[in-house]
């Protein structure tokens, strides 16, 4: 057994899109043995793949390091192989629709009862509970029944979703620590139980900011401002044009503002009252976005990015897919690495986790399972399942 903190642990995992597998995936470069059980056609996320493909990119970054078998529990023998496979496993994770398992039988009442160490780890939108709970949930949806797209974009535009999936990586993180909360207990009460994350819940803290923003304004709800604070009320705060592309810059203290100066070489400000504090630079808003704009539209990312990092004033260049792809600080960390994957003709970037455990053994990263290629490891060699019993089983539709 190696020392990577969830060695020991199996962990069957029926998770499908985001949420669901990017938790799993973290366990299993935790160490876990993650088991994906897929229907016999493989996971809906497989459909984004190219023409001919089966591995999405999505499903080879969520999916890497895990097992996969497939089994369809809407036959009897499919419950009744997923009750032997109940026994020997320490959690189940799941984000199927509220109830879907349930209907099937095998929710977790009925697999409590089968394994009472067993930890059962469901992932909704809205929650097993609730007048919502029926409701159908995709990122893009949940972003908006949060409140958070209301906040994106700018006060004479729509309400926009964010570029990224994240309420969907938020709720799988969120996952993962009911998840650990549960295999914690577990660990004390040898008794399992029933933990679930809802994602709209996961989202609402990173609501604060405008949440602050509503209250200080005498609970009159923020306009969406784009890329600067909740009200223009901090300044400078925004994305602001380079010579290149864009550089984000944000002040959070007035020595910034200080500091900004020597690194636009505008000294000659420092006694324009104008600009003497952030409320004074709210005012004055715009001459304030004046002044950093002039001095950013005539120096690339690079050079603006140096001169505040000279002066620590918090900025960042506002960077590609493929200028993060190829980041030699993350890639030096280990945290991205290029693999050589059977569904692509050239490498590939894939995410390695990013919980850092140290003194651990690296988990070396394998690549996302193909449809069912453990079924004989898993049925054959752990359940002890025979050649001919395997070849019943897929001929029946079961895997």
């Amino acid at each position: 057994m190696s020392n990577t903190p969830l060695s020991g642990y199996t962990i069957l995992d029926f998770t499908q899109f985001y949420q669901g597998p990017y938790a799993t995936f973290m366990a299993a470069k935790a160490g876990a043995d993650v088991i994906k059980i897929e229907p016999p056609g493989g996971e809906s996320l497989r459909l984004m793949a190219p023409p001919g493909k089966e591995t999405s990119m999505p499903v080879a970054m969520l999916n890497a390091n895990k097992r996969g078998i497939t089994l369809n529990l809407k036959t009897d023998k499919g419950k009744d192989i997923l009750r032997r496979l109940v026994l020997k496993a320490d959690a189940l994770v799941e984000n199927y629709a509220p109830g879907v398992m349930d209907r099937l039988g095998v929710g977790f009442s009925v697999l409590h009862a089968i394994n009472p160490r067993m930890v059962y780890a469901s992932a909704t939108g809205f929650g097993l509970s609730g007048p919502d709970r029926n409701n159908l949930a995709m990122d893009f949806t949940v972003q908006a029944a949060s409140g958070v797209m209301s906040t994106t974009g700018y006060a004479d535009g729509p309400p926009l979703r964010t570029g990224a999936p994240y309420v969907d990586i938020l709720g799988g993180a969120h996952l993962y620590g009911a998840l650990m909360t549960g295999l914690l207990e577990q660990a004390r009460t040898g008794v399992g139980r029933l933990v679930e994350v809802a994602m709209v819940e996961a989202v609402y803290p990173c609501l604060a900011t405008v949440l602050d923003q509503y209250h200080r304004a005498g609970r009159k709800i923020p306009a969406r401002t784009g890329n600067a604070f909740a009200n223009h009320n901090r300044a400078p705060y925004n994305v602001y044009e380079a010579a290149d592309g864009h550089v984000a810059i944000i002040l959070v203290t007035e020595a910034q503002w200080k500091n900004l100066l020597r690194a636009m070489g505008r000294e000659d400000l420092n006694d324009d009252p104008r600009f003497a504090t952030n409320t004074a630079r709210v005012e004055n808003y715009e001459a304030t976005e004046a002044v950093v704009t002039a001095w950013t539209r005539a120096n690339t990312r690079a050079a603006i990015f140096a001169a505040t990092g000279r002066e620590k004033v918090p900025c960042a260049p506002v960077r590609d897919i493929e200028e993060v792809m190829n980041d030699p600080h993350m890639h030096g960390r280990g945290t991205l690495e290029w693999l050589d994957h059977y569904d692509y003709d050239y490498p590939v970037v894939l995410p390695n986790s990013a919980l850092r455990f140290h003194g651990a053994e690296k988990v070396p990263t394998t690549l996302s399972p193909h449809v069912g290629e453990h079924n004989q490891a898993i049925y054959g060699t752990w359940l002890g399942m025979s050649a001919s019993d395997l070849e019943s089983l897929k001929a029946e539709g079961v895997i």
